[in-house]
């Protein structure tokens, strides 16, 4: 005999498992892995490391890492870029009035 709170933990574990399966097929995480794994199945000699076989066929990692990261760091980098440009700005202004003033004075 189940208790109830044992019956919602099961409950609660399987709609978790559903979500993360269908985040994995959404993603294609699923696809992408089985292609892999066909191509190891075809393949007439095994290769000796199947680890490396697999990382190998799934293509070199994304450069940086994760795109949230990359997205920040543009954003840092934009907001920099613009007070660079407001600073650029008031530089060539007070180089202006200097180079007026000179001339006064010649």
């Amino acid at each position: 005999r189940v208790s109830v709170s044992k019956a919602a933990s099961l409950a609660m574990a399987e709609s978790r498992k559903e979500e993360f399966q269908k985040y994995l097929e959404k993603s294609g995480v699923i696809d992408t892995l089985t292609k892999v794994l066909v191509n190891l199945y075809e393949c007439p000699e095994k290769p000796q490391n199947a680890i490396n076989f697999i990382k190998e066929s799934m293509g070199p990692p994304a450069p940086g890492g994760d795109v949230e990261k990359l997205q920040a760091q543009v954003k840092e980098q934009q907001i920099q870029l613009e007070a660079k440009d407001k600073e650029i700005k008031s530089l060539k202004k007070r180089l202006a009035e200097l180079a007026e003033e000179q001339k006064k004075a010649e």
